[in-house]
């Protein structure tokens, strides 16, 4: 098969807002002389799939506490270490800012809005299904008791053709960082690490 042609767009009223650019899925932003700068778009099988999402933190006098949800449904019920996951989700075709998406998966999945205050950008990482998750972190209160989250309608048992509702998210913890980490997917521990390191600068 002929090695489909890579495609350019030229423009440079963007150029000021590489962020934007840089969170679409598909796209490449290369910059150039005198701010000038090339997208080329990937085809879509080649790219990985990209999630945002928001890691809830708290302060309190023994240090800091993060929030961090279980997966809901019957594959994950036994589950715990490595299965708890930062709320997030894939951003909608029509959100070119990955922390819009990541405001809203935070809504859909817990029920509440996210905090208005500033955010810290805790980066990208790769989990070992390929997926690329980026993240942030915003300082405010939840109590878990008070979750509510979307449901999906899901086949169980596989294959048997019945299908039953289950909630995207069934359980919030505040952990201590620590515990978090043993908790979390191994690849969103980093999450922790690098939220610690940052308030630690501030």
């Amino acid at each position: 098969m002929a090695a489909r042609p890579t495609r350019w767009l030229e423009t440079g009223a963007a150029a000021t807002r590489p962020s934007l650019l840089g969170s679409v899925v598909g796209v490449t932003v290369r910059y150039g002389s005198f701010g000038r700068f090339r997208v080329r778009r990937v085809s879509d099988s080649l790219m990985p799939k990209i999630s945002a999402g928001l890691l809830l933190f708290r302060r309190s006098d023994d240090g800091v506490e993060v929030l961090v949800a279980h997966p809901g449904g019957p594959m994950w019920a036994r589950r715990d270490t490595g299965a708890w996951s930062v709320p997030k989700g894939a951003p909608h075709d029509d959100e070119a800012d990955l922390l819009d998406a990541a405001r809203r998966e935070y809504r859909e999945e817990l029920g509440h809005e996210a905090p208005d205050g500033p955010v810290i950008d805790l980066g990208e990482v790769r989990m070992r299904s390929g997926k690329v998750v980026h993240a942030w972190a915003v300082e405010g209160d939840l109590d878990p008791r008070s979750i509510s989250s979307m449901t999906v309608d899901l086949e169980w048992p596989p294959r048997s053709g019945r299908r039953i509702a289950v909630p995207e998210i069934d359980r919030v913890a505040w952990l201590r960082p620590g515990e978090a980490r043993r908790r979390l997917n191994p690849a969103q521990a980093e999450f922790v690490d690098r939220l610690l390191r940052s308030l630690a600068r501030a």
